[in-house]
């Protein structure tokens, strides 16, 4: 089942939208924060975005280029802006195709469905993305993205990160991440996992990440 974020303020076409795209198979979530609707997004993984220019707070070009910071997802404009620069500066901003409203429902199903299937037919790759406390962990990457500024992560970093974000507010167990790191490579004793972990947070706490790793003392490490 694809799934598609709709970012539109007008909550009436919000909805119509939403029940159609759902009577065809697809889940759907309706932006609700336009504050930060790029961690609704993160929190989603839509497989497809579709965007209003309008919105509360910042236009949908702000969000549109958020959102290529870190993820090559198709994005479809709808908007009532129908001059040349306004479809210009959307597709500019990384948008794939532009509806303008009114707009006919079965041609916007059409573009949807033709924009999916151009785009997942022949790779599965998806949105892969995790997000805590603004920080954006892109899992394809190796990266971490932080108040603009980008975090190049080793791959022992990358996977103790992974395992914490993927298990977050749990306690994950020194052993379990020893083993994790086992699995992929050269045998990880104690020692080095300490060595590993404080040079992760050196990085994170360097980036104003303070504290974002908590230790569980004899039981192990977590994030929350």
């Amino acid at each position: 089942m694809f799934k598609v974020f709709i970012v539109e303020d007008d909550i009436t076409i919000a909805n119509i939208i939403s029940d159609n795209l759902s009577k065809w198979g697809y889940e759907t979530k309706i932006a609700k924060e336009f504050s930060d609707v790029f961690s609704e997004y993160v929190e989603f993984k839509p497989d497809l975005v579709l965007l209003d220019i309008v919105l509360p707070l910042y236009d949908g070009y702000y969000w549109c280029g958020k959102i290529r910071q870190e993820s090559k997802v198709p994005i479809i404009f709808i908007s009532s802006k129908d001059s040349n620069m306004d479809i210009l500066m959307a597709i500019n901003m990384g948008g794939d195709d532009y509806v303008k409203k009114p707009f006919s429902m079965e041609i916007l199903m059409a573009k949807i469905s033709a924009l999916i299937r151009r785009t997942y037919s022949y790779t599965d790759t998806k949105n892969n993305l995790m997000e805590h406390r603004g920080a954006i962990f892109n899992i394809d990457e190796s990266t971490l993205m932080y108040n603009e500024d980008k975090i190049e992560l080793t791959k022992n970093e990358h996977r103790i990160l992974y395992m914490l974000m993927k298990n977050k507010n749990s306690i994950v167990s020194r052993d379990k991440i020893m083993r994790n790191l086992w699995e992929h490579e050269s045998f990880v004793d104690d020692n080095t996992l300490t060595v590993n972990i404080n040079r992760l947070r050196k990085k994170l706490d360097n980036n104003g990440l303070n504290n974002f790793i908590t230790t569980k003392k004899g039981q192990g490490y977590m994030i929350e």
